[in-house]
């Protein structure tokens, strides 16, 4: 049996977890504050795990977890709260935390983490760092779920030195996430290189990337360091990694693996020492079935992988987005404060944003330059772009178009027809990957997916179980 420290101000969340852990035969403490852990702790409280809410009355939990680490021990503690954000992520970890769960949480999940935590291995955590505050230029924003996960790999992967690979459309932030996994890991003092692949001449990609010696090639007049050489104590992103030349895949692969290089025309390897984060917004798993990328070096640039998704999958986002892209952008000479109209903001939220963060971006300073008032209206953001080609169906008009298939297939059309379990045939049908869809949006979170569908989390229980999904 194993002893569990609760500390948060809300007493339904203390008593769902008692109740789950002494049901599973653990000894349960709670404490509503940080000041009352920390005197369970004087008093002789030895628990082998701690869940601790972030923001408590008084002191914070984190500054509370370097005190319980002070008189405790280095003992997991699992970092719950309602306000996320990748700076508090990234605090979290660097103050030692096991993981961190964003409210509202699945019990189980949170449980299951927990056993996870009380099971480790070692209660070696990380000691606490520097806390980082990213600029606003470079700040990632978003509390929907999905994003709420992705602030959480790039808190994990970023005192690491694995290579990740970041994949989502065009637009979606990829490159801001590689910023944060520099800024946030131990190459920070270091340079961080973007590299993107198209713009690089197609005929000295591996000359940009690796260097040369003079003389290995017509106009090599002098010897050249390579992107990779001038980054070296950093971090390089190589963008649209998808457009590497199959032949300059083997050479990156013997850069990913033995941490050295071979210039154009040299016959010696440099050895270079720097981090590599990859990016792309195609499939690279369909270019490898094509033959246009290797396995090999997709699983070695893939070591980690981080998908955003698209700004239609995490609407909830919107307006956080947009009143800090306003606050960032002021036409010049302009001293007033610009605010969004309401109708702005469900006009923003309503639209579907093919461009994604890009899009909205460029949206909302299109709209402070042509708002002439204080106030930006609908009618001042731009068109919404239409990238659908003439003649291109609509998503919701490819799917009624297979339902009428459908339809047409199980014998509908039929004026005798009459199956009474159409319905739930029906359902069968449409009812998994709809679930599947929403539980990948809400990082698996079967309390978010459940208030985003409108259901009981019994009966969303329930319609997993009854698919084969629980």
């Amino acid at each position: 049996m194993s002893t569990v420290l609760i500390v948060d101000d809300e007493p339904a969340i203390c008593w769902a977890f008692r109740e789950a852990l002494t049901e599973d035969g653990h000894a349960v403490h709670v404490a509503a504050s940080a000041e009352d852990a920390l005197k369970l702790a004087d008093e002789g409280c030895r628990p082998d795990a701690i869940v601790m809410d972030i923001r408590l009355p008084g002191m914070d939990g984190l500054a509370a977890m370097q005190l319980l680490h002070q008189r405790l021990g280095a003992k997991p503690v699992v970092v719950i709260t309602a306000f996320g954000s990748l700076d508090t992520a990234v605090r979290a970890m660097e103050a030692g935390a096991f993981d961190y769960l964003v409210k509202p949480f699945d019990l189980d999940q949170a449980t299951a983490v927990l056993r996870r935590a009380l099971g480790s291995v070692s209660n070696d955590t990380p000691s606490p760092g520097e806390r980082l505050t990213p600029t606003d230029n470079q700040t990632l924003v978003g509390s929907a779920p999905s994003m709420q996960q992705i602030f959480k790999q790039i808190a994990l992967v970023a005192a690491s030195e694995v290579s990740v690979l970041i994949t989502g459309e065009s637009g979606t932030g990829k490159e801001l996430v590689a910023r944060a996994i520099h800024r946030h890991s131990a190459r920070r003092e270091g340079p961080f290189l973007p590299v993107c692949i198209p713009a690089l001449n197609p005929g000295l990609i591996e000359s940009e990337l690796f260097g040369h010696v003079r003389g290995s090639f017509t106009g090599a007049t002098e010897d050249r360091r390579g992107l990779f050489e001038l980054a070296a104590g950093g971090t390089v992103l190589l963008d649209e990694i998808a457009d590497v030349p199959v032949g300059v895949q083997v050479k990156l692969l013997r850069a990913l693996e033995q941490r050295e290089v071979l210039a154009v025309g040299d016959t010696r390897a440099r050895p270079v020492e720097l981090r590599i984060l990859a990016a792309t917004n195609r499939s690279l798993p369909d270019l490898i079935a094509a033959g246009h990328f290797r396995e090999d070096l997709y699983f070695r640039l893939g070591v980690f992988h981080i998908h955003l998704p698209a700004l239609r999958e995490r609407r909830e986002d919107i307006p956080a987005l947009a009143a800090h892209f306003l606050t960032q952008f002021r036409p010049a000479g302009e001293a007033r404060n610009l605010r969004l109209a309401d109708d702005t903001v469900m006009e923003m939220t309503n639209r579907s944003w093919p461009g994604n963060v890009r899009e909205l971006r460029n949206a909302i300073e299109h709209a402070a330059i042509v708002a002439r008032g204080g106030e930006i209206r609908p009618e001042h953001l731009p068109s919404a772009a239409a990238l659908n080609l003439p003649g291109q169906a609509t998503p919701a008009q490819r799917a009624q178009r297979h339902i009428a298939d459908w339809a047409a297939e199980v014998g509908l059309d039929q004026p005798d027809s009459a199956d009474p379990q159409v319905y739930e045939r029906f359902l069968q049908l449409v009812e998994p990957p709809l679930l599947e869809a929403i539980l990948k949006r809400c990082g698996q979170n079967r309390a978010a997916a459940a208030q985003l569908l409108g259901l009981h989390r019994a009966t969303l229980r329930q319609k997993l179980r009854r698919h084969g999904l629980s």
